[in-house]
């Protein structure tokens, strides 16, 4: 199955001039522990959790109103295509340590495929493989 059947395709954003409390709000509000990051054209150019956050802000003794996004978030991130299979996204999921990965199309953001959206691929989302896959992450880790 490809990752465009299954992705979150209204994914929200943040910029990287944005503060870090701008961008917790964002979490919040939408209920996300994820945020693909862009820059000034719109381009992914990173990826800022909540764990980021946590340990690389509040943790840290930071003023999330004054730190931007740009110095806490993770540089680089890895993305998917659109036509990409589901097998591939678990590949990269496992390769990069992550359990959420965005979708880019010419470098813009047009979604977010999750763990939980594997599950609705019948070759990944079995219960069995879904187990395996969380704990090749996490051991990883």
């Amino acid at each position: 199955m490809e990752i465009e059947k299954i992705m979150t395709a209204k994914t929200v954003c943040v910029d990287r001039s944005e503060t870090v409390s701008a961008a917790a709000r964002l979490m919040s509000r939408y209920n996300v522990g994820a945020l693909p990051v862009t820059d000034e054209r719109g381009r992914l150019c990173g990826m800022l959790t909540d764990r980021d956050v946590a340990l690389r802000c509040v943790a840290a003794g930071k003023d999330a109103d004054k730190v931007l996004v740009r110095s806490i978030m993770t540089n680089a991130p890895c993305s998917l295509r659109p036509g990409q299979s589901c097998k591939e996204a678990v590949r990269a999921m496992i390769q990069n340590r992550v359990r959420r990965l965005p979708v880019t199309e010419q470098g813009r953001v047009v979604g977010m495929v999750s763990l939980g959206d594997l599950t609705q691929d019948p070759e990944t989302g079995s219960p069995q493989a879904l187990a395996g896959l969380y704990n090749q992450i996490h051991t990883a880790l």
